[in-house]
């Protein structure tokens, strides 16, 4: 029998709306972790109980056992551990040891004062793979209707520059990430994308509320595909051109409407369903992602 073995020596930092930064390290060996944390309350919310449950059962799963701890605090310890019957019923799970009076009152705080969840909901993951897949070349074929629509924005949508003509070994392609309603592309100071020999305020990338991505020309030429246009609807791989400069939109999957369930189910020649329309309510607020960044 094969043993999962983790070497971890990472720090973090999590910048959360409305509350102070959150400062992490995870540092292990072998098939125990520690993670430190600055404050006690951090995953403690309610609405983060049900994604710490779904980790600890896969720590256990795989033999780990993640420590939390802040200072010299054993909070709780996730994953392959011994519980109590009274333990169990606090966090409801066998794979989740409180660290005794301070792991309750940092949960009962965290709780009390309504703190929002840090984790997205774990129910947002993916649909897997449809099996069998001989249904997905039937046309008529019956099954649940699924849905990959992910939190209002998600699905790290950015806009990747194209190479330049010449490259180097081992260049990166500068990437901008869409994270805010509107993205200003332009040569202006506070433009979000700023590049040389465009105008002022060249274009934007519009967020709408149906949780699709436009492009909107401004003050200049604006081509998606090779096709100029005032305005138009992005898919990831779409090429976008704003005066000399060219760069790809691209969303992740499980969050572009363009591909339903997740991406492309029984191959190229398999039958696809259309994906429900999103619904514009209920859908929950978008979390803050960090600022551009070039990666």
């Amino acid at each position: 029998m094969s043993v999962l073995q983790v070497t971890a020596d990472l720090a973090v930092e999590l910048d959360l709306p409305g509350r102070s930064t959150v400062h992490l390290s995870v540092r292990g060996a072998g098939q125990a972790i520690e993670v430190q944390v600055d404050d006690p309350a951090t995953f403690a919310a309610r609405g983060d109980a049900g994604t710490v449950q779904a980790v600890a059962a896969t720590l256990d799963d795989l033999g780990l056992q993640v420590r939390v701890v802040s200072g010299e605090t054993h909070l709780v310890t996730l994953g392959a551990v011994r519980t109590g019957w009274w333990s169990r019923r606090l966090t409801g799970s066998r794979h989740i040891r409180i660290g005794g009076v301070a792991g309750l009152w940092a949960a009962a705080k965290a709780r009390s004062s309504a703190r929002s969840a840090v984790f997205p909901d774990h129910a947002l993951a993916p649909p897997p793979t449809v099996i069998p897949l001989l249904p997905t070349l039937v046309h008529r074929s019956r099954r649940r209707v699924t849905t990959t629509h992910s939190v209002h924005g998600g699905g790290a949508p950015r806009l990747v520059l194209a190479p330049r003509a010449d490259p180097w070994p081992g260049d990166r392609q500068p990437s901008f990430r869409l994270h805010r309603d509107v993205t200003s592309l332009g040569s202006a100071e506070g433009s979000a994308v700023r590049l040389p020999d465009l105008a002022s305020l060249h274009a934007e990338v519009v967020l709408e509320d149906g949780d699709e991505f436009y492009v909107v020309a401004r003050d200049g030429d604006v081509r998606v595909n090779g096709e100029r246009t005032a305005r138009q609807l992005l898919r990831t791989g779409s090429r976008l051109q704003v005066g000399p400069w060219t760069m790809t939109f691209y969303r992740d999957e499980y969050a572009d409407h363009g591909r339903p369930f997740g991406g492309r189910a029984g191959g190229e020649i398999g039958h696809q369903q259309p994906q429900p329309s999103r619904r514009t309510s209920g859908s929950g607020s978008r979390p803050t992602p960090p600022d551009p960044e070039t990666s």
